[in-house]
């Protein structure tokens, strides 16, 4: 993908952005969703959405909420999308250096380990490093800048594949509610991507989850802790079944999906508009 560049953060309004969230962490870190302002969106079960991080936007989707690339979709696009009474979801990789993004010359050689299979210009990075959360508190710094109402952080499930790093189930959890104490003092809402073994303990933290592919490894009942709390789960299915609809697949996939009370798209994997199936 081509990225746009970057604007420059004020410094100040950096420095009380992470002055903030470090507050927040301190006293739990955004439990129970972090409320922002009064004018924010209220994440609902029942929100329509869609999503789109590569090629030509498509803004015509009827659809509440659009989760968006936040380096490739200018300010301008998020604005117009809002007056048109949109809610934008700005997405980056919290998870992986991305050897395209603009920012990726501050990652230090230490922050990046294995590449991530099957994606070119991927490395995971370790969570642990000030340096990569620094960085990451900047990219929120720049959601909240663009006009963003929400953020998806992507890749936060390092703890459960092969990184190269000796990550575990506690410094997921440390690395993940950081990320949600760093939105919610940008005043922005925050999305888990995946990291379905952690529902339980970080639901509190997350006011909608983002998930890919829950019904294909038989994974969505954890997401009733969500559902059940009025949180909602965005999720995307991409098995040639369900897009061909064989022997019946995708009816079967819906039917499920809104038993579920999950808000289920069924898409291209590159994400990038050309298929758009929905099951509600």
């Amino acid at each position: 993908m081509k990225t746009t560049r970057r604007p420059t953060l004020a410094p100040a309004l950096r420095a009380a952005v992470l002055a903030l969230a470090a507050a927040l962490a301190g006293c739990g870190g955004g439990g129970g969703g972090g409320a922002s302002g009064d004018d924010a969106w209220s994440p609902a079960i029942g929100d329509s959405w869609t999503i789109q991080l590569t090629g030509t936007l498509d803004t015509t989707v009827d659809a509440k909420v659009y989760d968006v690339d936040l380096f490739d979709t200018p300010a301008a696009t998020i604005a117009s999308l809002q007056a048109a009474g949109r809610v934008v979801v700005c997405y980056f990789s919290a998870g992986s250096s991305e050897d395209w993004r603009e920012d990726h010359g501050r990652f230090q050689a230490a922050d990046m380990g294995k590449a991530l299979d099957g994606w070119a210009g991927e490395n995971w990075l370790d969570t642990r490093s000030d340096n990569v959360r620094t960085i990451m508190a900047d990219r929120i710094a720049l959601a909240a800048e663009k006009g963003c109402d929400a953020v998806d952080p992507d890749n936060v499930d390092g703890w459960s594949n092969d990184t190269g790093f000796a990550l575990s189930a506690a410094t997921q959890l440390d690395y993940n509610r950081f990320l949600a104490a760093q939105a919610h003092a940008a005043g922005l809402k925050v999305g888990l991507k995946n990291d379905v073994g952690q529902l339980d303990e970080l639901v509190a933290h997350f006011d909608f989850a983002v998930n890919e592919q829950c019904h294909v490894y038989d994974e969505c009942a954890g997401y009733a802790v969500f559902t059940a709390a009025g949180k909602p789960v965005f999720n995307i299915e991409y098995d040639a079944a369900y897009v061909n609809n064989t022997g019946g697949a995708r009816e079967r996939l819906c039917a499920a999906a809104r038993a579920a009370d999950l808000r289920t798209l069924v898409m291209a994997e590159l994400l990038d508009g050309s298929l758009r199936l929905s099951c509600d």
